[in-house]
């Protein structure tokens, strides 16, 4: 959740930038073609092939990746309504004079976690929401010790309610962890370079006829620019279009069977 790179920004970048790369790269075409003889274009479609390689293979991996992340935080939300369900119900291990206190301990730390991901896209609120649940966490865990060694609590009690609460309490690292997990800024930066790239070599090949043909130009960079779109969508499901917050609703379920 440190470094977030807005989506509609980026497409929009990308697509007025390769808008203006193809224009470039056809008046140069055009320049040379009034100056001289056009007769160094040999070979020039390998390197207009490498490139397009290049950056389709760029994208391949950075959808692939994408996808592969937003899977993952997308089962980790479920991972984490598990691990949480099954502390609460161990709860029942207790003295029954314990019991209330730990529940609404349990049902403030659902709604806690619930709240950070609310709070976002507003990091710094989110942020401050993340350090009231490691509080909580914390309450959870001192009375949990506690408790588990009276005698009225069942035997088991320690050996089954702490490891699964410490099982809740590592799913929020995890979690945490995950939602800033994205590959180096430098790969968005490369895609970009590579995106104005490949249009100036595109509008380059393109000058051979006298009127431009604005249905390829617009459709090259609009499918470009969508692709590339989804991709830096996928890595920040809280902030664009493609979102995972529908998939909270497990932790909103679990949170409405504890009354």
């Amino acid at each position: 959740m440190d470094s977030i790179i807005s989506a509609p920004a980026f497409a929009v970048a990308l697509f007025l930038g390769m808008v203006l790369f193809l224009e470039v790269g056809r008046q140069l075409r055009r320049r040379r073609m009034v100056l001289a003889a056009d007769d160094e274009q040999f070979g020039a479609g390998a390197v207009e092939g490498a490139v397009f390689a290049l950056f389709g293979l760029l994208v391949a991996f950075s959808f692939s990746g994408a996808a592969a992340r937003f899977d993952a935080r997308r089962a980790l939300i479920v991972d984490e309504a598990n691990d949480i369900g099954t502390a609460y119900l161990r709860v029942e291990m207790l003295a029954p004079s314990d019991q209330p206190a730990m529940r609404a301990l349990f049902r403030n730390y659902v709604d806690s976690r619930l709240e950070v991901y609310r709070r976002l896209p507003d990091v710094a609120a989110a942020q401050k929401e993340l350090t009231h649940s490691g509080e909580i966490q914390g309450e959870i865990w001192k009375h949990a010790v506690a408790e588990t060694r009276s005698q009225a609590a069942h035997p088991d009690a320690g050996k089954l309610l702490l490891p699964a609460i410490n099982s809740m309490i590592d799913i929020t690292t995890t979690r945490t962890v995950a939602a800033r997990t994205h590959p180096p800024v430098i790969l968005f930066y490369l895609l970009l370079v590579l995106g104005l790239a490949q249009s100036l070599l595109a509008g380059f090949s393109m000058a051979g006829v006298n009127r431009r043909s604005w249905l390829h130009l617009f459709a090259f960079a609009l499918i470009t620019v969508i692709v590339v779109y989804v991709i830096v969508d996928l890595e920040f499901p809280r902030f664009g279009l493609i979102r995972i917050d529908k998939y909270d609703q497990v932790l909103v379920d679990l949170r409405s069977s504890m009354g």
